[in-house]
C-alpha cells in the first residue's frame, strides 16, 4: 500500500491548486473516482492480515473523510470567488442618484385624434373602425367609383399580390361597413391610416384620416354646415372661426363641397364633404327614397400641423425625441 499520510497530503495539495470547478471535479476523480488512489487503497484491504483490516480501514475511512472535507472547503472557495468577480464586473455605485423611470407622451397625432373623438363624441358620433387591408369594393366600388372610372386615379395606392386586395386609401370603407349592418339612424366618425403613393413636405404614404358620416330621415346640407363648421370651431378654440364650402366633385357624394377656413390672411382647405350620393345608399341596401346624410373627411396629420404650427408632415414619422418631447 501507498502511504496513506502521504497520499492525503499530495491530494490536498491538488485540491489547492485546482482554479474552477471543473478541474477539481477532475481532481477528485483522481483520488475518489471508481478508479482513485484512495480507493485502491480500500479495495486492497481484503489482502492484508486479518488482525491489520481493522486499524487500516478505520484510516482509510478518516483520510477520505478528510479528503471530502477539504474538496467541498474548495468547492466552496472557487464559488466565493466566482461570485465577487462578478461583482466586481457588475459594480454599482449606490451612492449615485438613481435613473427613475423616464414620463413618456402621446404622440400628437394621438392626441389630436383623441381631441377629434372627444369633441365628435360631445355631438353624437359613435367611433366606428374597420381593416386597413380592403377590398376592390369596399374602396372603390360600393363608393360609386366602378372599375376604370377615372376618379380612381387620384388614389394611387398599394395593391397588394392578385391585384383583389390593396391597402385602402380612405377611410370611406368603414362607413360602407358600417352602412351594411346597421339601418338609420346612424352617426359615426371613422379614423384610421391610410396609405397612398405620395411622399414630400405635406404628403407621407402612410397618414391618417377621419371621416364622418350621418344618415337620418331629415338631413340637409344646413346639417352638414353646422355640424362641421362647430367642429372646427370647438377643435381650434375660436368661436369666431369662418368657414366656407367651395362647389367640388366626389363621386360618393352629391351636391359635393371642399372644405375652406379662415387662415391668416387667406383661406386654407382642410377637407371634403358633400350629401352621399344615392348609389351609394343603394349598394349598402338603405333606401334613399326615406333617408339620406351627408359625409365629410379630413386629415388628421393636416389638423395637428396646423394646431401645433409644424411646419414638415415628415416629422411625425422621424420619432427624433427632441421634436416629440415639446408634446409631452
Amino acid at each position: 500500500m501507498h502511504d496513506l499520510d502521504a497520499l492525503v497530503k499530495d491530494a490536498l495539495a491538488v485540491f489547492e491548486q485546482a482554479v474552477d470547478a471543473n478541474a477539481l471535479e477532475q481532481v477528485k476523480a483522481r483520488y475518489l473516482g471508481k478508479s482513485g488512489l484512495l480507493t485502491e487503497q480500500l479495495k486492497a484491504l481484503g489482502k492484508l492480515p486479518a488482525m491489520e483490516r481493522p486499524v487500516m480501514g478505520a484510516r482509510i475511512n478518516a483520510a477520505k473523510v478528510a479528503l471530502e472535507t477539504a474538496l467541498e472547503a474548495r468547492r466552496e472557495h472557487i464559488r466565493e470567488r466566482r461570485l465577487d468577480a462578478a461583482l466586481r464586473e457588475d459594480a454599482l455605485d449606490v451612492s449615485l442618484p438613481g435613473r427613475g423611470i423616464g414620463m413618456g407622451g402621446l404622440h400628437p397625432v394621438s392626441r389630436t385624434l383623441e381631441r377629434v373623438e372627444q369633441i365628435f363624441h360631445s355631438l353624437g358620433f359613435e367611433v366606428a373602425d374597420g381593416p386597413e387591408i380592403e377590398t376592390d369594393f369596399y374602396n372603390f366600388t360600393a363608393l360609386n367609383q366602378p372599375e376604370n372610372h377615372p376618379a380612381r386615379s387620384m388614389h394611387d395606392t398599394f395593391y397588394l399580390e392578385g391585384g383583389h386586395h390593396l391597402l385602402r386609401t380612405h377611410t370611406s370603407p368603414i362607413q360602407v361597413r358600417y352602412m351594411q349592418t346597421h339601418q338609420p339612424p346612424l352617426r359615426i366618425i371613422a379614423p384610421g391610416r391610410v396609405y397612398r403613393v405620395d411622399s414630400d413636405a405635406t404628403h407621407s404614404p402612410m397618414f391618417h384620416q377621419v371621416e364622418g358620416l350621418w344618415i337620418d330621415e331629415r338631413i340637409s346640407f344646413a346639417d352638414l354646415k353646422g355640424t362641421v363648421t362647430e367642429f372646427f370651431r370647438l377643435f381650434f378654440e375660436r368661436g369666431d372661426l369662418q368657414v366656407r364650402f367651395r362647389p367640388s366633385f366626389f363621386p360618393f357624394t352629391e351636391p359635393s363641397a371642399e372644405i375652406d377656413m379662415s387662415f391668416g390672411d387667406g383661406w386654407l382647405e382642410v377637407g371634403g364633404c358633400g350629401m352621399v350620393h344615392p348609389q351609394v345608399l343603394k349598394n349598402v341596401n338603405i333606401d334613399s327614397q326615406r333617408c339620406q346624410g351627408f359625409a365629410f373627411g379630413m386629415g388628421l396629420d393636416r389638423l395637428t400641423m396646423l394646431r401645433y404650427g409644424v411646419n414638415d408632415l415628415r416629422l411625425f414619422f422621424e420619432n427624433d425625441l427632441r421634436f416629440l418631447r415639446q408634446f409631452r
